[in-house]
């Protein structure tokens, strides 16, 4: 075992002073590793956001790094992880040469996603009246942070990713999604699934968020099964998208005729858990 652990002394962490030491080779240059990729392993930091991995239902913790002086303080965190996942600690410097950066939250996880689920396996475990969140196009991580964090707060039961969007397993999607990256569950399809095709067989009606949409937001029934589609800002979505969706608007001051992509899912998602009626 890396880690002893007990209910009063809690984890004894494993001291780290060598930065070429290789059990913590995850754990350099993450920058790099976020632009080259990463092998299937992701960086998951911060106190907030380490209790979702310790938990997380769609992936598992590895290892923790943290920095020693703050240790003491997250004892209870560090608890809540098995006792087989090892906990290293460094000093600040050490820490800071390690990650390529200064890492002033001192605080590290080591994740991996467990299984790839499918969409066919995803719909069948939601109910009658699931709410979806689907992106396309999402390239910019905050964004898509930003989208999970909306989703989990709204009680979206899982998000459907198009190819092309950025992974919501990047080190900062994470920390801006508070963990939610962490804890819904989410599916990528492949470049040539027809998106609405698929929805549609599942028994999710798609409802589209444009500047051009027909019906304004406050005015849209919450479909059955609801799937609520957003696009990049700039271009939006596609035609052929909005053409085979209820395309929905939300009205807004003369001069202005758009919101961040996050900002736009957050009022959409809230209107459909918490505002619409249902369809008769």
């Amino acid at each position: 075992m890396h880690v002893v652990r007990d209910a009063q002394a809690g984890p004894h962490p494993i001291p780290i002073f060598d930065i070429d030491d290789p059990r913590i080779a995850p754990y350099r240059q993450v920058r790099e590793k976020d632009l080259v990729g990463r092998e299937g392993l992701f960086i998951a930091e911060g106190a907030v956001v380490l209790p979702h991995l310790a938990r997380s239902p769609t992936c598992e913790a590895v290892s923790v790094l943290i920095a020693d002086s703050r240790i003491e303080a997250l004892g209870s965190l560090l608890g809540q992880f098995d006792p087989q996942v090892p906990v290293y600690c460094a000093s600040q410097a050490v820490m800071d040469e390690i990650v390529g950066f200064p890492i002033h939250r001192g605080i590290l996880g080591l994740g991996r996603r467990t299984e790839e689920v499918s969409l066919t396996r995803l719909a069948s475990n939601l109910g009658a009246r699931a709410l979806v969140l689907v992106l396309v196009g999402i390239s910019n991580h905050d964004n898509m942070g930003g989208l999970f964090r909306n989703a989990a707060a709204f009680g979206a039961d899982a998000v459907i990713l198009d190819a092309t969007c950025c992974d919501p397993l990047y080190r900062k999607a994470i920390r801006v999604s508070a963990g939610a990256c962490l804890d819904l569950p989410y599916v990528r399809l492949a470049p040539e699934a027809d998106l609405l095709g698929v929805l549609c067989e599942h028994g999710f009606s798609p409802v589209a968020l444009s500047p051009s949409g027909k019906v304004a937001l406050s005015e849209t029934a919450r479909p059955g099964r609801a799937a609520v589609l957003l696009g990049p800002e700039g271009p939006g979505l596609p035609d052929h998208l909005l053409d085979r969706s209820m395309t929905v608007r939300i009205p807004m001051a003369q001069g202005f005729d758009s919101l961040n992509v996050a900002v736009a899912g957050a009022l959409a998602l809230h209107h459909m858990a918490f505002v619409a009626k249902a369809k008769e």
